[in-house]
């Protein structure tokens, strides 16, 4: 690849980690955030919402694998733009509260609009955006920026839920807390479609010296995924992926940590849920930089020992809710981890040499394991959660993390031990 330098405009990344992040707040940033509002007024629990996120993986898996070449085929401003409008248009059914039978159906929906149309065009954009030499800062603005974007939604949620509940929240009504909560995922869709129309007008200005590896390439072959499938990094970004996603699920249940364990109420709760999300952006820059100044696959190695670590301090018990200051201490050095490892997952599509032309499909044949946690993740936690209600539940979880976090280091290392061509 000749693109040497970033020549794409600043605002282009911008666009990039509003969409990056909008394109999921309705099937997963305001269930992290209001997890134990979210279970009250669907009537559902742990194991059935984790149902919802199974119909989501289990399209989402086929959604990888031909998305990936749809994106080096499509200009990204197209596909991106109609994901978003399908994805709002999906959160307006969302505040008519469906049934759990029609909730899976919805999720199977975002997971199409979500993966087929919109995964890989992102990737292969900011891969684009950063050129040869800044594909960590790239991956590091995008990530971390997609942390901040979530934490405003989630911050602004918070404040609309908040403003809509006119008294006490424990002396609310069911009633009320849903009309409440309704709110919330009207005003995400409306952000979502106003993201839509940004991006379909402007993200068209994307690096044009680029187009003829865009859209000019004939991907659509099995001949391009033997071609990827040579590359070791490949394969290692399975691992990596598959375990550093499933941490990444884990940040769902600290609002329910803080719920249950610490006894926070609802409101406080998904607080700690939104505060969490502004580490994302701070991590995300930080990480990036040293990432380009040293290699991506060992801040990957240090993520993993950071959700090693953390992990195994809340499967054995140590925090309750005497231990205010070691449970944020704790969240947040986890939360370092999973995001180090999030940041740079496909920054190192070019310290392995991958092609810029076969990224879509590079990403897209990574992905079909790498994100599997969404079919697993929900339902597992879900159990765990829901046959050991409480600390005890939670304390199962995080033991199960730590096997992952073990798994993804050990991928990790390899991946760093390879030599730098």
């Amino acid at each position: 690849m000749k693109n040497n330098k970033t020549n794409s405009p600043a605002y282009i990344i911008i666009l990039l980690i509003l969409a990056g992040e909008a394109v999921f707040i309705l099937p997963f940033v305001l269930q992290r955030i209001f997890r134990p509002t979210f279970l009250e007024t669907f009537a559902i629990n742990n194991t059935q919402l984790g149902s919802c996120f199974s119909i989501y993986g289990i399209v989402a898996l086929f959604s990888y694998l031909f998305g990936g070449p749809l994106a080096d085929k499509f200009k990204p401003h197209l596909l991106m733009s109609v994901a978003l409008i399908l994805t709002a248009i999906g959160g307006f059914y969302l505040a008519t509260y469906p049934t759990l039978g029609n909730l899976h159906i919805l999720y199977g929906f975002w997971g199409f609009t979500t993966i087929f149309l919109f995964w890989a065009a992102m990737i292969k954009a900011t891969r684009i955006w950063g050129g040869t030499d800044k594909q960590g800062i790239a991956f590091g603005f995008l990530d971390g920026g997609r942390g901040l974007v979530a934490a405003l939604f989630g911050s602004v949620g918070v404040l609309i839920f908040s403003f809509f509940i006119t008294k006490d929240i424990e002396l609310t009504t069911l009633d009320e807390r849903r009309v409440a909560f309704k709110q919330v995922i009207i005003y995400s869709s409306i952000a979502i479609c106003i993201i839509a129309v940004m991006v379909f007008l402007f993200l068209k200005n994307l690096n044009t010296s680029e187009d003829n590896l865009v859209i000019k390439t004939n991907t659509l072959t099995l001949s391009n995924f033997k071609e990827v499938m040579r590359f070791r990094t490949v394969w290692l970004l399975m691992i990596i992926i598959l375990c550093a996603y499933f941490g990444y699920k884990m940040t769902d249940v600290f609002s329910l940590y803080a719920n249950q364990v610490m006894n926070y109420n609802e409101i406080d709760s998904a607080k700690v849920g939104a505060y969490l999300l502004y580490m994302r952006p701070i991590i995300g820059v930080v990480i990036g930089l040293l990432a380009d100044r040293t290699r991506a696959s060992l801040w990957i190695v240090i993520g993993f020992i950071l959700m090693l670590v953390t992990s195994l301090v809340f499967a054995i018990g140590t925090i309750n809710d005497g231990s205010t200051l070691l449970f944020i201490l704790s969240i947040g050095t986890m939360a370092l981890g999973v995001y180090s490892a999030r940041v740079l997952y496909f920054a190192t599509l070019e310290e392995g040499k991958i092609p810029l032309a076969l990224t879509g499909t590079a990403v897209g044949f990574i992905s079909i394991v790498g994100y599997t946690p969404d079919i697993f993740a929900g339902p597992l936690m879900g159990y765990f959660l829901d046959v050991n209600p409480g600390e005890l539940g939670l304390q199962h979880v995080f033991a199960i993390m730590a096997v992952f976090s073990f798994v993804g280091f050990v991928a990790a290392y390899f991946l760093h031990k390879r030599p730098k061509s």
